[in-house]
């Protein structure tokens, strides 16, 4: 079959780029070649926890080089979706900074009085007091919004619990499911091809993990490039009822075609 032309590309981070705030051998060259050629891209993630300058800042700090106009987090989408779907809401919170900051941006006001929405994002210390106060908020009528679905997040002394498992407690106390809007939804794709004004036919998508980025990214309808420096394995893969379009060792490789002006997707 023959290759789509691909004119823009989103990307997860970890596992794409760095591993455990380590740069991936080749990431840097990636990124300068879509620099070099001035190629539209995103940096998707799904951690809501920093803010896209944090994240900028994080990423430089690994050495490699993301203004933060160039990255969209579970936040960034969360928030966009809701100054959508219901302009100068309300929202009470359970999050972070990355959280708190785009639904102000989206001209959101935060308060623990009958607000529209229970917004749901990751914090490394959620609060028993506030899972009870969103818990008794969408008893009361709130609706309810996760920004991603991750049970678990990675930290070097091994997985804490993250956004899905909090929103399973109070979804098991309220009887109310929330809506996720990170990935595997592909709304989060579109609102990042929103974001850089991109097309999904010329669009790939790269990824780590065959259950969030590459099922979200066909979902959208974009190419999807499955590497193999984070979570996932040619034998794992192969276990899905889906195939991405490619599957390659690391994004080095896809530099390497970038630089020569190979089409880079399949």
């Amino acid at each position: 079959m023959a290759r789509r032309e691909i004119r823009s590309w989103l990307m997860d981070m970890d596992g794409v780029l760095v591993h455990e705030e380590e740069a991936i051998p080749g990431a840097d060259r990636f990124l300068d070649a879509l620099k070099e050629r001035e190629i539209p891209f995103l940096v998707l993630t799904n951690n809501s926890i920093y803010t896209r300058r944090d994240l900028s800042a994080r990423l430089r700090a690994s050495g490699l080089e993301v203004p933060e106009t160039s990255i969209w987090t579970s936040a960034n989408a969360t928030a966009r979706f809701l100054e959508e779907q219901r302009p100068n809401g309300s929202a009470f919170t359970i999050g972070e900074a990355g959280l708190t900051t785009a639904l102000h941006q989206a001209g959101y006001t935060l308060t623990e009085r009958s607000p529209d929405y229970v917004v749901l994002g990751e914090t490394r210390t959620y609060s028993f007091e506030r899972i009870t106060q969103a818990i008794r908020l969408i008893a009361g009528g709130a609706r309810f919004i996760a920004t991603n679905p991750d049970p678990t997040g990675p930290t070097p002394d091994g997985p804490l619990p993250a956004t899905g498992s909090v929103a399973a407690l109070i979804s098991r106390a309220t009887g109310v499911e929330p809506y996720y809007v990170g990935k595997p939804n592909p709304l989060m794709m579109r609102s990042a091809l929103n974001a850089i004004d991109a097309h999904s036919e010329t669009t790939a998508m790269i990824g780590d993990r065959m259950d969030t980025d590459v099922v979200s990214g066909l979902e959208a309808g974009l190419q999807t490039v499955l590497v193999l420096t984070g979570v996932a394995t040619r034998e794992t893969a192969e276990r899905f009822p889906f195939r991405p379009s490619r599957i390659v060792d690391s994004v080095a490789n896809l530099a390497d075609e970038i630089q020569s002006g190979v089409p880079a997707a399949g």
